[in-house]
């Protein structure tokens, strides 16, 4: 690999998901749409959350870091895009090529992060109940989010410079609506070997292991679900973690989506589609998962929302 910044160009092209002029304002009627709702939902979700003291709990301050970060992930891609398609102008400077790749990875790489916390904080809460607020105490979930910002930005960082360093000779046309760390490796005219190790390294280390420890995480509660004699108390273990689980589900099926239609031949648009599920609508549809399964929240948001809330079980 080159060992220094010798690139060639200046500017990229976004590409996007077509070029056909009648399709531009619908694109943009529904990207618009999506990115509003995402932010708006995950927005109401932190202000209840933050303005009811009866959920300042450890599971809700995670929830509440998630919805920030979900937030931030968002924005990192769609507005560019948007403003490509109104502007009718998809070209992007390298240096926002690379500023925009660097917040994308680091928020990413939270999400996962993120989830993997919150999954072991349900493994705890149902199957060593008794111990709970000892093991999960405030100076322990305050540096497990301390050390998942740590591991984000650091990584992002070395992915980041290592691209900077490759050499781009031609017109780069990005067949994708944002600067997605494979494709840039691809698109590079200079030695790409090392780039290709630290990112399926990295992939790996920083998708597969919280993977593997979310699964073992879900293993033990369902175990443990089972093992609940009465039914009454299988559903309330079963009820206390299936919003997360449900977005978990989403998250991983949508990343492995992205990650199969990447490394197809000739999945150029496949890839976008599938980015889309990932970026957009699995992080639209987290807090309506959350908040409608939840009474809790639904409480908050009411009270949040100036509503007077009826005494009994929400229906």
């Amino acid at each position: 690999m080159d060992q220094g910044n010798n690139t060639a160009i200046s500017k990229f092209l976004l590409l996007g998901f077509s070029e056909e002029p009648e399709l531009q304002p619908l694109l943009f009627g529904l990207f618009l749409f999506m990115y509003l709702i995402t932010v708006l939902g995950n927005l109401f979700l932190i202000l209840a959350v933050s303005s009811d003291s009866h959920l300042h709990t450890l599971m809700y301050f995670f929830l509440v870091n998630l919805s920030f970060v979900d937030i931030c992930f968002t924005s990192t891609t769609i507005p560019k895009m948007l403003l490509n398609i109104q502007t009718q102008n998809q070209v992007i400077t390298f240096a926002g090529c690379i500023t925009r790749m660097y917040f994308f990875i680091l928020f990413s790489g939270l999400d996962v992060l993120l989830l993997t916390v919150m999954a072991y904080d349900r493994f705890v809460a149902i199957c060593q109940p008794p111990h709970y607020m000892v093991i999960m105490n405030p100076q322990l979930c305050g540096l497990l989010v301390l050390v998942s910002w740590i591991i984000s930005v650091l990584h992002s960082l070395l992915e980041s410079l290592m691209v900077s360093w490759l050499s781009f000779c031609t017109k780069v046309e990005i067949p994708h609506f944002f600067c997605e760390l494979n494709q840039m490796i691809q698109l590079a005219c200079s030695d790409n070997f090392l780039n290709n190790i630290v990112m399926y390294f990295a992939a790996m280390l920083l998708g597969g292991a919280p993977l593997a420890g979310v699964l073992y995480s879900y293993a033990k509660i369902v175990s443990s679900i089972l093992g609940i004699s009465s039914a009454q108390g299988k559903y309330k273990a079963f009820y206390t973690c299936a919003s997360h689980f449900s977005v978990v589900s989403l998250f991983y099926f949508t990343s492995l989506g992205v990650y199969l239609s990447s490394s197809a031949p000739q999945s150029s648009h496949a890839s976008a589609v599938a980015s889309v599920m990932y970026m957009v609508v699995s992080l639209m549809l987290n807090p309506f998962i959350y908040s409608l399964r939840n009474k809790d929240i639904k409480r908050a948001l009411m009270r949040f929302s100036g509503m007077t809330v009826l005494k009994g079980p929400i229906v």
